[in-house]
């Protein structure tokens, strides 16, 4: 089955940004054309394209976007309107490292390009945006080897939300582990939360296991204990949002329980992220900001109402998960074990 491709840019600088709806998956599949900033910020906002490596692909495609508003005849306005893209794109979701990533390496190429003409500075950020692109698909692929190799022959997982070649520009961070296990042609099952309360497990990453023809099974959030008791599972692997220099790892809300529930079954517990999903500009989980959610989403899920008028909701959408549940840390440069501060330091002195 060929790579869903997430998103991409078509044209030159004067082109635009396509991406999946995902809010629409499984049932149907739509793109959306983002031809300047606010569309991008939008699509960013309502998930449209969610997952820390697309956001900040799509963040750095949408910083050429939105300078399609301003010409190339007055530097001082061009580079007035850029840093304003970038500010507004950064206030687009709190809690993405790899959105505040793409915005500095933007900001970063357009003060080292060659003269202040906009029309080099413009041509530069098209570049730089197709490297961040080209770069996480390299990314992927060397996370799935190198999970694949931890998991060695275990034959059942279980993971959450989706944190594949929907939130990525390829193969995904956790499902790219899967997926390599699939091509290596070993055999392997995947057991999938639903992912309350948007369901990204059951709408995107059940679709995707069944684009590949993954054997997956689909689980209430609530079930994973008792699949986990049934000695069902051999490994959990998650995504992240962001890890800091401690090891504690931000990610979709759900994933700390999981951890906890993994340690009290003898289940090892796994990260699967790239080098730029690190803030090593925090030490503790406690200093990440945690977005909250419309309470819509928990009372009137998918459109439905569930819940009675006026109560009280609390909807953060990621956890925390201390990095001393967390086993091992895959990324693109290796497995990172015993995850702790001195061990993140060695391995990952600083992000490029």
């Amino acid at each position: 089955m060929t790579t869903v491709e997430t998103l991409r840019w078509v044209g030159g600088v004067d082109g635009h940004l396509t991406l999946i709806d995902q809010t629409l998956l499984p049932t149907e599949l739509t793109h959306v054309e983002c031809r300047d900033a606010e569309t991008v910020w939008e699509a960013i906002k309502v998930l449209r394209v969610r997952g820390a490596p697309a956001i900040g692909i799509a963040a750095a495609y949408g910083v050429v976007a939105g300078l399609q508003t301003v010409g190339d005849d007055d530097p001082d306005r061009f580079h007035h309107r850029l840093a304003e893209v970038i500010d507004y794109l950064a206030a687009s979701r709190p809690t993405a490292v790899n959105l505040f990533w793409a915005l500095d390496r933007m900001k970063a190429r357009a003060q080292q390009s060659d003269g202040p003409a906009p029309a080099q500075v413009r041509a530069a950020l098209l570049d730089e945006a197709r490297a961040i692109h080209e770069q996480d698909r390299q990314i992927c692929r060397a996370i799935g080897r190198h999970g694949a190799e931890l998991l060695g022959n275990a034959h059942s997982v279980l993971t959450h939300c989706n944190a594949g070649g929907l939130a990525t520009a390829d193969f995904g961070t956790a499902l790219a582990v899967f997926f390599t296990i699939h091509e290596q042609g070993k055999p392997l099952h995947v057991f999938v939360d639903e992912t309350r309360p948007l369901l990204q497990g059951a709408r995107l990453t059940a679709w995707e296991l069944q684009q590949r023809g993954i054997a997956a099974t689909l689980i209430c959030d609530s079930m994973a204990a008792q699949v986990m008791a049934a000695g069902r599972v051999d490994a959990v692997v998650t995504g992240a949002d962001r890890i800091t220099a401690a090891g504690d790892v931000a990610n979709k809300i759900g994933t700390y329980g999981l951890a906890v529930l993994a340690r009290a079954h003898d289940v090892p517990f796994y990260v699967a992220a790239p080098v730029s999903t690190f803030d090593l500009s925090i030490r503790s989980g406690s200093e990440i900001p945690i977005e909250q959610r419309d309470a819509r989403e928990i009372t009137h899920g998918f459109g439905r109402q569930t819940a009675p008028d006026g109560i009280e909701v609390y909807n953060p959408a990621f956890d925390v998960t201390p990095a001393r549940l967390v086993d091992a840390i895959i990324t693109e440069q290796g497995v990172i074990r015993p995850v702790d501060e001195q061990t993140l330091a060695a391995r990952i002195p600083h992000v490029e």
